[in-house]
């Protein structure tokens, strides 16, 4: 607790480096800051005296609530330092389970701030998944002013436009509850921005400018704060969602200092791993309001129920109710080789070092349409060992981040780390390809025949590009059947990722594309195919399954002078 003695940081540090042993002991999240114990009070005074409009008898927060609330609504509001008018803590992100009150809380906390403000013509926002959220979180509000005489009196809610105006003459304000819309966010200057469900509104387009917009106004009006209330997100992390948690769990682990209070309700990596979130004694660990707003029976029966109806939906309760995180392994008619992906990443593989580690090499492609990707994939053996190593690239044409607006944030973060290539022709994409294909064979590494597989629809363009390189459509380029006739490398590859026999470089492209990926037996056969994906993209994988068949004929290359005399043979 905060004293007069106390000379307050420049950045508080927030962290909770004993988190693991907290959250199974369910012990509070927060941890010990040197609070403005007068606002702190205050602001909680406030919360829990207003009630629950959609419970019977509509309890106050104070009956109804819980300390893990009432500690983090003091955390939000005890931050700000009355006599210089800063808050010391502007940005808070509360990791909470579906069930546990979420967009209740979230209304409750827009209306204690808007009480708490000091700034005249605040505005404040409160942005929603959904229109459908919007409207109940409006609600939510609406509610707690209506049963509350002095909160009638300070508020004017406006059912038709989402508004709520504080009718004061000296410090008026206006709470907006909007869903995520980029035009109704974009160019904003709240002064209190609250996020419900983060991993939604990062589905945006444009997601990360619109966060770097809300953040940036928080630097002229240090009064504020961005508080985001989420879940996990239904698929693996992606875009501004995987930035903001990431950067949240190193603030709680010590790693990095941020003006950011993370409170994570999830479980130690080691205790969900192998369906260990199944436990129902770990519930109540990450679910702080079980047998509150949300039952333990409840989350039971979905469990049961999701049993029939298969690993995706099983996917969707952990993510949702127990705050797992969707990864490789988790998605729904999972690929098998995607629980051994991550063990063979080697994180110092480059294209450019398999041209010096191998002896031979193969490159194949999947061309896909205009608003899908180009994947290609070189697969080589190494010299020695006999292993083989991966390493993809893929390419999009500009129109597909508008085209494909649900995985723009994933293409724009690949986009940047340069593992994926946005252009404004095919022609770009085709180019790219030939050299890295010229690339290869003036390392010796090609094999005599057979050396490129392409998915033979829709490749005229990338083999005339080819064969002007000197490269022969039948002896140098094959086609390689797609569908069934993938099975056996689809097959292979899995057992050689369970060996450890094929490595590849950990590119995130590939992280991606392999957590998308979803296999459907049939008969005999494993498909692993785009329909099957949907708008997740996994064309580099399928490059890499096409390459494998090249690979399993076990070539061996033409050579070239300069090979030779690198790795001469010796005679004894």
């Amino acid at each position: 607790m905060r004293t007069d003695t106390v000379q307050v940081p420049e950045v508080w540090d927030t962290s909770l480096p004993d988190w693991k042993s907290r959250i199974v002991n369910r012990q509070p999240l927060i941890p010990d800051l040197p609070l403005f114990d007068a606002v702190a009070d205050k602001a909680l005074a406030i919360f829990k005296r207003l009630r629950l409009p959609d419970v019977i008898g509509n309890p106050t927060f104070a009956e109804a609530g819980d300390d893990w609330i009432f500690d983090f609504v003091r955390a939000v509001f005890g931050s700000y330092d009355p006599e210089r008018k800063v808050r010391m803590i502007r940005e808070f992100l509360l990791l909470v389970p579906k069930g546990n009150a979420k967009t209740t809380y979230a209304a409750a906390i827009i209306l204690v701030a808007a009480i708490m403000n000091e700034r005249p013509h605040a505005e404040l926002m409160l942005i929603a998944p959904s229109q459908k959220i919007a409207k109940r979180a409006f609600s939510q509000a609406a509610g707690m002013i209506r049963l509350d005489r002095e909160l009638v009196a300070m508020f004017s809610p406006k059912a038709y436009s989402n508004e709520i105006v504080k009718l004061d003459d000296v410090v008026p304000s206006r709470i907006q509850i909007v869903s995520a819309d980029p035009s109704v966010v974009t160019g904003a200057m709240s002064t209190f921005t609250l996020i419900d469900e983060t991993h939604e509104f990062a589905k945006m387009s444009k997601a990360a400018d619109v966060f770097a917009e809300i953040k940036g106004s928080l630097g002229k009006r240090p009064d504020g704060f961005l508080l985001q209330i989420t879940t996990q997100s239904k698929a693996p992390p992606t875009g501004v969602w995987k930035s903001e948690l990431t950067i949240a769990r190193k603030v709680r682990d010590g790693e990095m200092r941020r003006s950011l209070l993370p409170v994570l309700y999830e479980l130690p990596p080691e205790m969900a791993a192998n369906d260990g979130w199944r436990d129902p004694s770990t519930w109540d660990m990450v679910n702080p309001n079980l047998n509150r707003s949300v039952f333990e029976d409840y989350i039971a029966g979905e469990i049961e129920k999701a049993e029939i109806d298969g690993p995706h939906q099983m996917a969707l309760i952990a993510s949702q109710h127990l705050n797992v995180e969707i990864g490789q392994g988790m998605n729904a008619d999972r690929w098998a080789g995607a629980l051994y992906w991550a063990k063979n990443a080697d994180p110092d593989l480059t294209f450019e070092r398999m041209l010096e580690i191998c002896d031979v090499m193969v490159a194949a492609g999947d061309v896909g349409g205009a608003d899908d990707l180009f994947g290609f994939s070189a697969i080589g053996r190494h010299r020695h060992s006999r292993k083989w190593l991966s390493w993809s690239w893929a390419w999009c044409l500009r129109p597909v981040l508008n085209l494909r607006k649900s995985i723009a944030p994933k293409l724009e973060e690949l986009s940047q780390l340069g593992q994926l290539g946005i252009t404004d022709s095919a022609q770009e994409q085709v180019e790219a390809a030939v050299q890295i294909c010229c690339q290869i064979r003036d390392a010796g590494l090609f094999p005599e025949k057979a050396g490129i597989g392409l998915d033979p629809h829709g490749v005229a363009a990338l083999v005339d590009a080819l064969e002007e390189e000197g490269f022969e459509l039948g002896k140098d380029i094959v086609p390689v059947g797609q569908g069934y006739k993938l099975s056996g490398a689809i097959k292979g590859v899995e057992r050689r990722l369970f060996d450890g026999r094929l490595k590849h470089g950990g590119q995130e492209l590939m992280t991606w594309c392999v957590g998308n990926a979803k296999a459907e037996q049939r008969g005999n056969n494993v498909y692993v195919t785009k329909e099957a994906a949907g708008v997740a993209k996994i064309d580099p994988l399928i490059a890499l399954f096409t390459g494998a068949i090249l690979m399993d004929g076990n070539p061996e290359p033409v050579g070239n002078i300069e090979d030779f005399l690198n790795h001469p043979v010796g005679v004894f």
